[in-house]
């Protein structure tokens, strides 16, 4: 390997000799490709010998299990979804050598050329929404347990607040709407990530899409949330209401289109109060403050869909009050 790792980068010279176990060769580069919100890291190998590039998964088994990205890779694949093949692995280390999807996520491009984009990564939500499998199930339980960090990471260590009797109550009928609102849809197979920086542009067969090992049996709106109400850019109404019409015609969708919508509206709630608590955890706990950046649009998205439902109106004057406070 002709890249020095760190001293004290333990993981980095296990992967490393790891590496030169399974090729024969020792010609080739190493370089860091990117880190997820999780304690994985990712590299991408460069086999100067054979003229090709590879990533390298470092998942420290201890913190990650990487059965869950092999198992949901393979169903992927075979689902006919540009998903990365697994070429080598090691679970008693935590390292995966997988195919390399490229550099181009969908976030640098969707600017350009957002339509030919988003219709790909419909007809690849399609095909996955097909698979069947035994998968965790995106259950009651799940749901609350994602939207109670916003309370405990967002609302008292970002901003600094402790909800009233009254404030609670709120928070808590809101949840318990947004859980029913998730369980009456029709259950598929989820990616739970599904957004511009899980998707790759590929030449062949786009998008690539990554960062699936979290996938459950869940609401079938939630992917198309994580889709068009994505947390690190925007789009106009009009134009998501367009996409979403496009999918539902594509799949044959038989519910009816304001149903839908409120599908897709309170499932994006449910989502966005989970994420504001999940940046905040990954700035305060993880010290990765850039998640800090994305979170006025997290809350718009969350604002604008309690002034659509009257159900809401209370947790959109909760939302008001807390932001207004930290102003």
């Amino acid at each position: 390997m002709t890249a020095a790792p760190k001293a004290d980068d333990a993981r980095r010279l296990m992967l490393e000799d790891w590496l030169g176990d399974i090729f024969d060769h020792p010609a080739g580069t190493i370089h860091p490709a990117s880190a997820d919100a999780s304690f994985r890291r990712y590299f991408r190998f460069v086999d100067t010998q054979a003229n090709r590039s590879l990533i390298v998964m470092d998942a420290p088994p201890d913190k990650e299990d990487c059965t869950a990205f092999i198992q949901i890779s393979r169903l992927l694949r075979d689902a006919g979804v540009n998903a990365p093949e697994v070429i080598a692995q090691d679970l008693s280390q935590g390292f995966l050598l997988l195919s390399d999807l490229g550099t181009e996520d969908y976030l640098n491009h969707l600017h350009d050329t957002p339509e030919p984009l988003y219709s790909d990564a419909i007809d690849a939500l399609i095909k996955m929404q097909a698979i069947e499998a035994d998968l965790p199930a995106y259950d009651d339980k799940k749901l609350t347990q994602e939207m109670a960090l916003f309370e405990q990471w967002y609302v008292q260590r970002h901003l600094g607040a402790t909800l009233s009797a009254e404030q609670q109550s709120i928070l808590q009928d809101t949840m318990r709407l947004l859980c029913d609102n998730a369980l009456e849809q029709p259950q598929v197979f989820v990616h739970r990530d599904y957004h511009s920086r899980n998707l790759m542009r590929t030449d062949e067969n786009n998008p690539g899409v990554i960062d699936f090992q979290d996938a459950v049996i869940g609401p079938v709106t939630y992917d198309l949330v994580s889709l068009f109400k994505d947390c690190y850019i925007q789009w106009p109404r009009v134009q998501v209401e367009d996409w979403l019409d496009s999918y539902r015609q594509r799949c044959g969708c038989e519910h009816d289109r304001e149903q839908f919508l409120r599908w897709f509206d309170l499932m994006g709630l449910q989502r966005h109060l989970k994420v504001l608590g999940i940046f905040a955890r990954l700035n305060y706990r993880d010290g990765k403050s850039r998640y800090l950046d994305d979170l006025p649009l997290t809350l718009t998205y969350a604002l604008d869909t309690c002034t659509r439902y009257p159900q809401l109106q209370a947790m959109h004057e909760l939302l008001q009050q807390l932001t207004d406070k930290h102003a």
